[in-house]
């Protein structure tokens, strides 16, 4: 009988809504509370372990008490063996570590775990390359080879690996300085290569950067966009170098790189903005929300930019949403993703789409 090992982050993304760009550190923590923040690691993870079903009688699923992996397991009609206990409603990275340790000791043949890339680097500072690790994505920083690109593929890798036997690949592990990303600063560092199930079509690659020779493309992309925007309308700028290259084509030079702005009338009425934020500026008023896919990994909404919600993108309409990218950057990908966290949206927002590339230009681009 194989082993899998689960471990839940139940703090994992709770920044993303309410614009805190994640959620490390208790000051961290108290402050997303306080702003309405709750909870979506615990979804995420039911979803996931909802896609381990072919070899659910054929594992033995090792976890930690209550919320990081116990109650979701349960939920999902398992009954775990737990090993760690844990405070219920304080759960810490040092909570994360003990259990990847305890895990690692009873050769686990994989260790599954819902979170971001802070949670993926806390396990892999421990297990190295002893035990193979795989990633629901959950949090708001979500930049790491480790990750499935939805929940529910993460559940479906694991089930194939322990079932088929899927080769392992090395995968980098990335983490984000939260401080220096809350200043508008990207300070990405490599934490080393992890062993992760090979599964090309459903893993994740690492995320990337734009290059200095993409500032004419970008340049190029947001006079054509500036010239598609219409008074009277909110336009809700989603992170990235290529948005931002929009607003500074308007002449605003103080808008956030890597959180979501408002534009109305041509003119910056909010940066950084929450989810709430976003809801209560555009309640009365059309909006169009514009975008840009992350590098290499082609996903529009659920990477970066919670703050987009399933909320904010029913109330724009599927029809008001503007893709941006660079040529560079649609080569890098043959598709555009979503994982919003609702699965219903997320079937919506399949199909074509239209992304403007250039001046005047525009591709097709298939939404999976």
């Amino acid at each position: 009988m194989k082993k899998l090992g689960l471990i839940v982050n139940p703090i994992a993304g709770m920044g993303g809504r309410v614009g805190l760009k994640g959620t490390n550190g208790d000051e961290i923590f108290r402050k997303a509370i306080k702003l309405g923040a709750k909870p979506a690691a615990p979804a995420r993870a039911i979803a996931m372990l909802k896609n381990l079903g072919s070899v659910r009688n054929s594992i033995q699923l090792i976890t930690c008490s209550h919320e990081m992996g116990e109650q979701e397991a349960r939920e999902c009609g398992f009954e775990p063996v737990v090993i760690s206990s844990i405070i219920s409603g304080k759960t810490t990275a040092a909570d994360t570590k003990e259990a990847a340790n305890k895990m690692r000791k009873l050769e686990v043949d994989l260790i599954l775990f819902v979170g971001g890339d802070g949670t993926a680097k806390d396990i892999y500072d421990v297990v190295r390359a002893d035990v193979p690790i795989l990633g629901a994505p959950a949090g708001v920083k979500v930049y790491s080879a480790t990750f499935a690109n939805t929940p529910e593929s993460a559940g479906q890798v694991a089930a194939r690996f322990l079932s088929e036997g899927l080769p392992v690949q090395e995968a980098e592990v990335m983490d984000i300085d939260e401080d220096a990303f809350r200043e508008n600063r990207l300070v990405a560092e490599l934490k080393g290569y992890a062993r992760v199930p090979y599964e090309p079509v459903m893993m994740q690659a690492t995320k990337e950067g734009s290059v200095g020779f993409e500032l004419a493309d970008q340049k190029a992309i947001a006079r054509w966009t500036i010239e598609l925007m219409e008074r009277d309308r909110v336009y809700i700028l989603g992170p990235g170098t290529t948005t931002r290259a929009v607003a500074e084509e308007l002449g605003i030079y103080d808008s956030t790189l890597l959180g979501v702005n408002l534009v109305y009338d041509f003119k910056l009425i909010a940066r950084d903005v929450s989810e709430r934020q976003i809801l209560e500026v555009i309640e009365n008023r059309p909006a169009t929300i514009i975008v840009s896919p992350i590098g290499k990994q082609g996903f529009i909404f659920g990477r970066g930019n919670q703050q987009i919600s399933p909320r904010v993108v029913r109330r724009v309409g599927k029809k008001n949403i503007l893709v941006l990218a660079t040529p560079r950057k649609l080569s890098l990908t043959s598709t555009l993703k979503v994982d919003t966290g609702d699965a219903e949206l997320d079937d919506e927002l399949r199909g074509y789409i239209p992304v403007v590339v250039g001046y005047l230009q525009t591709h097709m681009v298939k939404v999976i």
